[in-house]
């Protein structure tokens, strides 16, 4: 064997060599799945946003409750005259009191408006009920997000796994081709294919670790940590099963928070439409006022006697016509209505379309997971049956160099079953609102 032979079966040793393998997750904070869910529910700005959504409409709530109450004011001022006046032609220094003070309290109540202040509240009531589904439903996305970015990281780790055991193979295959040319029973093509399945492997490391590196950032980001965090080693995370039958997910999924986000939103349209009618009724009001006013030579806010003065007065406003602004407040908030009564039949068909889609996907990548794992180890068996055929020369390298061809794509495409399997678990999970352990 020549010399350049030699250098070109041992360069693929010295790269292996150069270029130890380390775990790409390496340095980083493990996490459970529970608390990268929890810490990304408090942390992600999409839920502060749905929990803020949640503060204004309630405080909306109590706003609308309180317009059944009096108005409440109270006022004082105090003034003080001086300086010169005219007259009778003559300027004269003023000599009335120089302070003046008044003070007193007013109240107002609306009596009667048509009902506009009952139809307000029950809108206000229906935009919390909308935001509080609107929360349930962000907290699931965001599991769901978080979840997928978790799962990348147990799939990145695997592929890992699966890449060093294939450069474990290709190397020790590398090996024993070596051996054979060396003996003149093989040819260099033997050598030299080896040699590219040894760069290959090394390749597939490299590209595992890259996507563990890509995956631990974006967990970290989704949960909102200061250092960067990957997935638990212990945390296998199992698929999981789902007990429920398609009846009882339908069930679920028609009551999820989408749904019930919607029908909130459809009463609160409808609230604010017969709040639009209620201007068409006469509005009665009430008001009370209490005052005083008293003058002092000097700066003194209570001295002497107040005469006080007070009111009572009730007032009837019918409008008759404000220039079509009520036909037009009617308009926008039937049209609104009509939007709500659309968006809740699309909920509930989107629900049902989703539904399918994610319990198909769940249930297929069951079936390819059981069909893989045997396919996995039937590939093993073969690879090992034909590595002694080829130690035996039974066999050419080529049928070697398939059998692990086939070993890593099945291995692959189990990684890839368990990922899909995981992820349309959580979205059936987020689709109907609640986790099904």
């Amino acid at each position: 064997m020549t010399r350049f032979s030699l250098l070109c079966l041992a360069v693929p040793f010295a790269l292996v060599a150069q270029q130890p393998a380390s775990p790409a997750g390496s340095g980083a904070r493990p996490i459970a799945l529970d608390e990268a869910v929890r810490e990304a529910q408090r942390n992600a700005p999409a839920a502060v946003s749905a929990r803020n959504t949640l503060r204004t409409t309630t405080a909306a709530v109590r706003t609308a409750k309180a317009q059944y109450l009096p108005s409440l004011s109270i006022n004082g001022s105090g003034s003080r005259q001086g300086g010169e006046t005219f007259f009778q032609g003559k300027l004269v220094p003023y000599s009335g009191v120089p302070w003046s003070f008044s003070r007193g309290l007013s109240t107002n109540l609306e009596l009667f408006d048509g009902g506009r202040r009952w139809y307000n509240l029950k809108a206000a009531q229906a935009n919390v009920d909308a935001a509080d589904a609107g929360e349930t439903s962000q907290r699931f996305n965001l599991a769901l997000q978080v979840k997928q970015q978790y799962f990348a990281v147990l799939a990145a780790r695997e592929s890992e796994s699966a890449a060093n055991r294939q450069l474990e193979q290709a190397q020790e295959q590398l090996k024993s081709s070596t051996a054979k040319v060396k003996a003149g029973i093989a040819t260099k093509s033997d050598s030299l294919r080896s040699a590219i399945q040894v760069g290959n492997a090394r390749l597939a490391q490299l590209t595992a670790q890259n996507n563990l590196r890509v995956a631990n950032a974006a967990l970290t980001r989704l949960v909102g940590a200061s250092d960067v965090v990957t997935a638990t080693p212990a945390d296998t995370a199992e698929m999981g099963r789902i007990v429920l039958d398609s009846a009882q997910l339908t069930a679920l999924a028609m009551d999820g928070p989408t749904v019930r986000q919607a029908e909130a939103n459809l009463y609160a349209a409808q609230s604010a439409k017969k709040a639009a009618k209620t201007p068409y009724m006469p509005t009665i009001t009430s008001s009370y006022s209490l005052s005083g006013n008293n003058t002092s030579e000097t700066f003194d806010w209570g001295s002497g006697r107040i005469p006080k003065q007070n009111s009572l007065r009730f007032s009837l406003n019918f409008p008759l016509f404000n220039n079509l602004s009520r036909e037009e407040n009617v308009t926008r908030t039937t049209v609104a209505e009509e939007n709500a009564v659309a968006s809740l039949r699309d909920a509930k068909l989107a629900q049902q379309q989703s539904l399918v889609q994610y319990l198909g996907a769940f249930r297929t990548a069951e079936e390819r997971v059981t069909i893989q794992l045997a396919t996995v180890a039937a590939a093993e068996e073969d690879l090992r049956v034909q590595q002694q055929r080829y130690a035996l020369g039974a066999s050419v390298l080529l049928d070697l160099l398939t059998s692990q061809t086939t070993l890593d794509q099945a291995r692959a495409a189990l990684i890839q079953a368990r990922y899909d399997a995981r992820i349309a678990k959580a979205q059936v999970e987020a689709l109907v609102g609640r986790d099904l352990k």
